[in-house]
């Protein structure tokens, strides 16, 4: 009923920045918040990132102040612009839309950082 594509990932420079895309399609309105994610090799999904209906935004200590996330809520669309990227940002990212008891996951987009 809810799908979510991601889109503007790739490889990148360490420094560099990217600007990732969500967009939520089907019947959006139990949506109560939309984020990030985040999966490195062998590592656990970690949140990167959240914003709600009303704009208050969530955003991990390991990124503050080189991420941001934002909406669009006409267009149901969050973005994630990355700026000053680390070999550390290296990973699939994947958004979230959350609902009451329910979560829908995207299929994720690459972000490969090298030195």
């Amino acid at each position: 009923q809810v799908q979510l594509v991601e889109s503007g990932g790739g490889s990148v420079q360490a420094g560099g920045s990217l600007r990732l895309s969500c967009a939520a399609s089907g019947n959006r309105l139990r949506i109560n918040f939309m984020g990030w994610y985040r999966q490195a090799p062998g590592k656990q999904r970690e949140l990167v990132a959240t914003i709600t209906w009303s704009g208050t935004t969530n955003t991990a200590e390991f990124v503050k102040g080189r991420f941001t996330i934002s909406r669009d809520n006409v267009k149901n669309t969050i973005y994630l612009e990355m700026n000053s990227l680390k070999p550390e940002d290296t990973a699939v990212y994947y958004c979230l839309a959350g609902m009451l008891g329910d979560n829908y996951w995207g299929q994720g987009t690459q972000v490969t950082v090298s030195s």
